[in-house]
């Protein structure tokens, strides 16, 4: 879960940057990272608790 939070951090930071850069196709791809990792770490966290549990 730890990895999918940095990954969804750094697509923040990749969408923000593209978008200031009027980069189309980077912001589209940035922000389906952000989408797709962002949930899943949100449902890890919300189902398993952080740190995950055994």
């Amino acid at each position: 879960m730890i990895i999918f939070a940095l990954v969804t951090i750094l697509g923040i930071f990749g969408l923000i940057r593209s978008l200031k850069d009027k980069n189309l196709l980077g912001a589209a791809f940035a922000f389906g990272t952000l989408a797709v990792f962002g949930w899943f770490a949100v449902m890890t966290f919300i189902h398993h608790g952080y740190p995950t549990a055994h």
